[in-house]
């Protein structure tokens, strides 16, 4: 009898978790279907139709020829790419000495490096928009990822799998003569791949999602990246919710495919690498 509640309590959950589930996914789902359903169809029907009584790629075909999504996609993955590069750049070069070497002042430094996290982008949004504008970097993609190329909680990350890398491999690579450079670029980052790519990963999502900086920073439309984009066919007279579906999608599409792709990157891992070159 234990046993039976037993798996009638485990059943329970797993679907109360289904439930869960699907009802978090409901809007994607939703947002798929809609992209797919031809003109003659209502969209906004109760209880939804989730599948399209004709299903048609004419959304996308429509999305693709009169809008310049593939500019608004061209620059989106410029914005990110650089934005990750430089990202990872500048946190593993400040987490490096914040958790291998000894100086007076590190441990005030980083506590005061995370303690920025609690500080809204909101705070500093306009200070910041009037530093981008003096610089003359509006409508520039410098002046795009400039917010980005450095993180608190990005340094936080490295700096705890820095710490993380046994002291015999740092050792190592000074008994061979390498300096605190070539130690840090040869030994530590390979050492630290799990947390770089996943770094990237979430650098990368926060880039090609990003709404509110680039709304402040273009006015120009060769530079809208998809966010803005599928806001302006949201905004346009001539509304129509499968275009806007459908370019949803499209904006969507890229950032599934990295997470597939690095997934299996993201899960921490025991240290087994050495010495490079």
């Amino acid at each position: 009898m234990k046993q039976k509640y037993t798996l009638a309590k485990i059943l329970t959950i797993y679907i109360l978790l289904v439930i869960i589930a699907l009802g978090m996914l409901f809007p994607l789902l939703w947002l798929i279907s809609t992209s797919f359903k031809s003109a003659g169809e209502d969209i906004f029907s109760f209880p939804p139709q989730l599948i399209p009584k004709q299903f048609t790629l004419e959304n996308y075909r429509l999305v693709w020829q009169n809008y310049p999504f593939a500019r608004y996609l061209l620059n989106s993955t410029i914005a990110a790419v650089l934005t990750v590069v430089l990202n990872l750049l500048f946190c593993a070069l400040a987490a490096y000495p914040l958790a291998r070497l000894n100086f007076r002042g590190r441990d005030f430094i980083f506590v005061f490096i995370v303690a920025t996290i609690m500080i809204p982008f909101q705070i500093v949004m306009i200070p910041l928009y009037v530093l981008v504008v003096n610089l003359g970097l509006k409508n520039n993609y410098l002046g795009l990822i400039l917010p980005q190329i450095a993180s608190a909680f990005g340094i936080f990350l490295l700096r705890q799998a820095f710490l993380g890398v046994p002291k015999e491999l740092e050792e190592a690579g000074r008994m061979d003569g390498c300096n605190e450079l070539e130690i840090w670029w040869h030994i530590m980052l390979p050492a630290i791949r799990p947390a770089i790519i996943t770094l990237a990963t979430f650098v990368f999502i926060g880039s090609w999602s990003d709404f509110l900086w680039p709304l402040i920073i273009l006015d120009r439309p060769d530079y809208y990246t998809l966010p803005l984009g599928v806001a302006s066919l949201a905004s346009s007279l001539d509304l129509n919710w499968r275009l806007v579906a459908a370019g949803s999608i499209i904006s969507l599409i890229p950032v599934l495919l990295l997470f597939f792709i690095l997934q299996r990157y993201i899960i921490p891992n025991s240290i087994s690498t050495g010495i490079k070159g």
